[in-house]
């Protein structure tokens, strides 16, 4: 009898456990907000949410998801505040904005940017912002006529036209737009209503060393104490609709705002976390993370840290130079030290030993059964033939970062490609000309503002003699032969020659050139001749690999599918690919190593702590150590006086959520995630709950900056402010 008390309070002790403390880990998955309902709204009201699914995701009524938009097609997310179009996001989300918009008289990357009527507010061009209208599951649809039998080609074919007519028929003859997307490897479909806006301004963003405070060597760190966030406004049509820029556009009237929330937070509340997280592979296999760390990431952190190096050398010689490459710097270093971070995490988690052991479940549940054996057998072979030509994936990804993404000149003077043909018969062509010399005027203004040839000499020199160490000849393009006999191998060399015979490297010579096109000119010019080498040798590389990527997507396929038949009882959510996701956790501290505890919140007196007066990372503004010195907080201070800073929480994150809301219980904005934190680097293959963490600005101090640091008071007045 006693044993039997025992037992039924030990079991109550647990069932308590489950019911109170089980969530106090972070509900692993992105889920799609049309699909909580069904998912997981019972799980998130357990852990404090008061609304229903309705006010998340509602297709008819004002909700949560009306709030939250996409910024250039998911690059980075952000949040409407106001009925007036007023939106909040990451400083870095509008960094380019900004930058663009600087110049030395005035450096609002330095200074900041305060709009103090709407006439200030800066448009953008090409900035858009994509509400999400509705979501549909047309799997049956699009697979209604593939069956296991079906080829590759006929059931590409068969998705691919489907999916245009459904998509024909949701957008009908409205102003959306419409498309179906694949989720689980190609096993599901859904189709996607969006409302996209062209007119965006920019509103307001902290100096650099508010909205960036920390640098790279902060990035991805906690404690952080970076006040990360910008703003802008979404301008419309007099009809409310999308349209160009135009001086007589208004402001959006949008379906909903977050109130803004002046409670503060504490351990263990609830939060989520509504966004377009960009990519993430959750259901990666053992051979893709090897080759993730091995191919990809050691190829990024090579090449990038000479590219940075160089880069890095040229900002330092003016105020010019910084403002110039500040923007294009901060997104490749970004993922520079992403790719250390997450190679460490993924060694350090074992998680390729994890995947084994997964695949070996699989492949004894496949061969157990002739059917599944027929149908799975052989899909993890599939993709581990796939990753066979380790070499030809190496000079893939050498090809990317050295010749692509690293020199500037090529991709720019590969826009004259299509002269060399036409100016053979420049009468007959005359318009066609015309049409294409116009293109590449527009864009000379925005590139040749942000370049710097002979920055740009050293890069392609560095680079293209990386790229010639590392990979066999057969992955060189055809003018590196050239370079070996003609330049006894000297890259440095070659650049020189090639900087001095071309005029892609000068507004000037490129406008003279336009102006009076000539064949003559375009066939001498070295930047053109190379461009047209590299890009031919794309393309013969990625046709070569285009039978692997066919039997590595069919495996991937068949696995992720023979996976979710093994276990029936849970409940899978897709990988992330810019469509917008819900992710729910709770406010909470963490251990990194042994005998560390990082808290749940930083408080701005880390701001002082931190400071290196003059040094470009960690330099406090004189304002700002004005009032943080006189602890003029306001009513922003916490209930402790303190002036919050940032905070974490459980939430599932990745790229593309940068921006979004950090939303409380009740629906209110309680902060804007910005980053992921160091020990959980390898979330976007293994998600590890007992240290991913999503780095938040908490909005009270959001709010601190733009009313008592900027005086931009008018800005908070627009909100709803809960206190």
């Amino acid at each position: 009898m006693i044993a039997k008390g025992i037992m039924k309070k030990l079991n109550l002790v647990l069932l308590l456990s489950v019911l109170f403390y089980g969530w106090a880990f972070a509900d692993e998955g992105m889920w799609l907000p049309s699909l909580i309902h069904k998912l997981n709204i019972s799980d998130m009201q357990r852990m404090g949410l008061g609304l229903s699914a309705e006010d998340i995701y509602s297709i008819n009524n004002s909700s949560l998801k009306d709030a939250v938009v996409a910024l250039d097609r998911g690059s980075c997310t952000a949040e409407v505040v106001s009925k007036e179009g007023l939106l909040l996001t990451n400083h870095h989300c509008a960094f380019g904005e900004i930058q663009s918009h600087s110049s030395v008289e005035h450096d609002y990357l330095q200074d900041g940017f305060w709009a103090m009527s709407r006439k200030e507010e800066l448009p953008n061009p090409g900035k858009t912002v994509t509400f999400l209208i509705s979501v549909e599951d047309v799997t049956a649809e699009v697979l209604a006529n593939v069956t296991d039998t079906t080829s590759e080609e006929v059931r590409n074919r068969l998705v691919r036209s489907v999916s245009a007519e459904l998509e024909k028929k949701a957008k009908g003859d409205t102003h959306y737009e419409t498309y179906v997307r694949s989720f689980f490897a190609a096993n599901r479909y859904y189709l996607f209503v969006t409302e996209t806006f062209k007119d965006i301004r920019l509103v307001g963003a902290p100096p650099q060393a508010l909205g960036k405070f920390g640098g790279d060597t902060d990035n991805w760190m906690w404690p952080r104490h970076t006040n990360d966030f910008a703003m802008f406004r979404i301008y419309c049509g007099p009809d409310g609709k999308p349209a160009d820029y135009s001086e007589q556009n208004i402001p959006y009237k949008p379906k909903h705002a977050l109130p803004v929330s002046l409670k503060g937070i504490k351990k263990g509340d609830f939060a989520m976390v509504m966004g377009y997280p960009g990519r993430t592979n959750r259901y990666e296999t053992s051979f893709g993370v090897k080759n993730i760390m091995e191919v990809t990431n050691e190829v990024r952190i090579e090449v990038r840290e000479k590219l940075l190096g160089i880069w890095g050398g040229y900002m330092s010689t003016s105020q010019k130079a910084r403002i110039q490459y500040a923007s294009k710097y901060a997104r490749s270093s970004n993922y520079y030290k992403y790719s250390i971070g997450q190679n460490k995490g993924l060694a350090n988690l074992k998680v390729i030993d994890k995947k084994q052991a997964i695949e070996n479940d699989f492949t004894s549940w496949a061969n157990s059964d002739n059917q599944r054996k027929e149908k799975y057998g052989d899909a993890l072979s599939m993709i581990e033939n796939s990753f066979k030509n380790v070499e030809a994936d190496k000079a893939r990804s050498y090809f990317g970062e050295a010749l692509l993404r690293g020199p500037e000149i090529f991709a720019f003077a590969n826009r004259a490609q299509s002269l060399l043909e036409l100016l053979e018969k420049p009468e007959e062509n005359k318009e066609k000309i015309e049409r294409i010399t116009s293109s590449i005027k527009k864009s000379m203004d925005n590139y040749f503002k942000d370049y710097h040839a002979a920055t740009d000499q050293k890069v392609v020199g560095a680079l293209l003699k990386l790229y010639a160490d590392k990979t066999a000849p057969q992955y060189h393009p055809k003018f590196f032969s050239t370079v070996q006999k003609k330049y006894k191998g000297d890259f440095v060399k070659y650049a020189e020659k090639l900087f001095e015979r071309t005029v892609f490297d000068s507004k000037e010579e490129l406008t003279a050139f336009l102006d009076k096109p000539s064949l003559k000119v375009l066939k001498k010019d070295l930047a053109v001749g190379s461009a047209s080498d590299i890009f031919a040798k794309f393309r013969e590389m990625s046709e070569a690999a285009s039978e692997s990527q066919k039997m590595k997507s069919i495996g991937e396929r068949l696995f992720l599918a023979g996976l979710m038949e093994m276990q029936p009882d849970k409940v899978f959510y897709p990988d992330a690919n810019s469509t917008m996701r819900l992710t729910y956790g709770q406010v909470l501290d963490y251990e990194p190593r042994d005998g560390v505890i990082y808290n749940y919140f930083t408080t701005v007196n880390g701001y002082l702590e931190k400071e290196i007066p003059g040094d470009p990372e960690f330099d406090v503004p004189e304002r700002m150590k004005q009032l943080l010195t006189e602890k003029d907080y306001r009513r922003y201070a916490d209930k402790d006086g303190s002036l919050r800073a940032c905070f974490i929480t459980n939430n599932d994150i990745t790229g593309g959520n940068s921006g979004s809301p950090v939303i409380n219980a009740n629906g209110e904005l309680i902060g804007i995630a910005f980053d992921g934190n160091w020990e959980a680097m390898s979330g976007d293959i293994a998600f590890e709950p007992k240290f991913q963490r999503c780095i938040n600005v908490d909005i009270r101090f959001v709010l601190w900056v733009i009313d008592v640091y900027a005086g931009a008071t008018h800005l908070v007045d627009e909100m709803e402010v809960v206190n």
